[in-house]
């Protein structure tokens, strides 16, 4: 039975992750910081065959005991404070979690290898936000890294740190660089959830609107469902290397609310939504959209979900979760 360690196990490629490397017969370990974790009940909820470990990716101590008990073939890194929002206001913490832990988990590993001589892929999650003020539409796994936001300098960082493990010390270490990803597990505090949810309160009368940033900016949106399943084939490749997965298709957040407001039956939402610019990004990326050619032609990967079929995912969820709080029909 093949073993997998993971970090950030309760978000939402966490548990997508989970229950996928359990459908294929693996023995799952989750690292989970601090004892009362809020999240820890809907982790055992929806995955209660994940072993739960306890341990800080900036606490380098606690991954080596995770390893030495998990003893995982594969590792996972999707930890990371990963709102880019908050990045701007705590940019030492994000650096720590999001940049520095990388390290900490690649010398983990690298060190367990040393100790017990077992061999463990490494799967690194960077982000499409390392591109920022973006060099080339579309961007590929050559494209010039431009982060424009704390958050996405410190995934350059664990990016470049994964690469250099791999070159130095001849680790298997991928990374998926992923463009936004959402799914009905993602977090209220980014932007689709944000819209779904409000969108499942405004049409069951719970709510009277919706304040948002900047419409006009454009985003590649996958099902996060897919995007794990890819970071799972980068680890069964011979070789290791670094994939942009992405469907290659972009939408505003016009588009978004079009999409998110029909599923309730609203074609006009503009008397619902306001903006503020309090909501709009210090230094704001504009149009990200990746090409995942190398993806579909080595991996053999490619997303299923639609961003329609996504977007009406995210609604028909939260319809049912306010109807289920509220006692609403």
């Amino acid at each position: 039975m093949p073993r997998a360690l993971i970090t950030g196990i309760t978000g939402q490629d966490g548990l997508y992750l989970s229950e996928l490397l359990l459908s294929k017969g693996y023995e799952v370990y989750g690292l989970m910081r601090g004892q009362n974790n809020p999240k820890r009940e809907l982790l055992e909820q929806l995955v209660p065959d994940v072993h739960i470990l306890t341990g800080d990716l900036t606490d380098l101590a606690s991954l080596m005991r995770a390893l030495a008990e998990a003893r995982p073939d594969e590792f996972y890194n999707l930890g990371a404070i990963s709102f880019v929002a908050y990045s701007w206001e705590n940019a030492h913490l994000t650096t720590e979690v999001t940049g520095t832990g990388v390290l900490n988990a690649l010398e983990a590993v690298r060190l367990h290898t040393l100790a017990t001589g077992q061999d463990v892929r490494f799967y690194q999650a960077s982000s499409s936000e390392m591109f920022g003020k973006v060099q080339t539409v579309p961007q590929n796994e050559d494209t010039l890294l431009w982060p424009r936001s704390p958050y996405g300098v410190a995934k350059v960082y664990g990016h470049y740190m994964t690469i250099n493990f791999r070159e130095s010390y001849g680790m298997h270490a991928s990374s998926g660089v992923l463009f936004n990803h959402e799914s009905p597990r993602r977090g209220p505090e980014f932007v689709t959830r944000k819209v779904s949810q409000a969108v499942a309160r405004i049409s069951l009368g719970l709510q009277d609107g919706l304040v948002l940033g900047n419409l006009e900016a454009q985003r590649d949106w996958g099902f996060a469902g897919d995007y794990v399943e890819a970071m799972w084939l980068m680890l069964q490749q011979d070789a290791a290397d670094d994939y942009v997965i992405s469907t290659g298709v972009t939408h505003t957040i016009r588009a978004l609310l079009d999409a998110a407001f029909s599923t309730v039956g609203i074609d006009d939402w503009t008397g619902y939504v306001t903006q503020d610019p309090r909501f709009v990004r210090p230094a704001e990326v504009d149009l990200l959209v990746g090409d995942s050619t190398k993806a579909r032609e080595r991996l053999g990967w490619a997303p299923k979900v639609g961003f329609e079929e996504l977007v009406r995912m995210m609604v028909e969820s939260d319809l049912a979760e306010q109807r289920r709080i509220s006692g609403r029909s």
